[in-house]
């Protein structure tokens, strides 16, 4: 069983891409682009790369999946704000990523095992009364072709509104 959290966590200025297509495909080539374009501009980088998932039930993005119709963001923490003036790669652009309150859990294993933790999350939802308020994001701490496929960590975070 996973250990699920809520907690605060602080806005982020991000440099990010957004693009519809199939998960698989699409987040690992998007990462790198922002990460030769940060390079390249010598950006400085803040914190792991994240995904954005905007479709918020396991349905939606179930769906989306199968369709390759997935609403895909990726994002990397920087440093300082960086005016992009279209001089970025299509879609790019530099902004600030909203913080606050959050369920948080930390997967361990590959990626295709992530629907494990996500269901373990809404059932938490739904037992404690909880809705999702935003984008799901996903944390990536480490590299795939450098860890082993059972090493990977994922932290996962998904919005919503604080009791009182």
């Amino acid at each position: 069983m996973t250990e699920i959290t809520i907690t605060e966590i602080a806005p982020q200025t991000v440099i990010g891409l957004r693009n519809r297509g199939f998960y698989r495909e699409q987040i690992p080539a998007m990462i790198m682009k922002l990460f030769l374009y940060a390079q390249d501009k010598k950006i400085e980088i803040a914190g792991m790369p994240i995904f954005l998932c905007h479709e918020t039930s396991p349905e939606e993005a179930m769906i989306a999946a199968e369709e390759g119709k997935a609403d895909i963001e990726v994002a990397i923490p920087i440093a300082t704000p960086v005016v992009m003036n279209g001089n970025g790669p299509k879609g790019m652009t530099c902004y600030t990523l909203p913080g606050g309150a959050m369920l948080r859990a930390i997967h361990k294993g590959p990626y295709d095992t992530l629907k494990t933790t996500h269901n373990e999350i809404f059932a938490w939802m739904t037992e404690h009364g909880k809705e999702v308020t935003g984008s799901i994001r996903e944390v990536y701490h480490n590299d795939p072709r450098e860890v082993e496929a059972e090493d990977i960590l994922t932290e996962i975070y998904v919005p919503v509104r604080r009791e009182n």
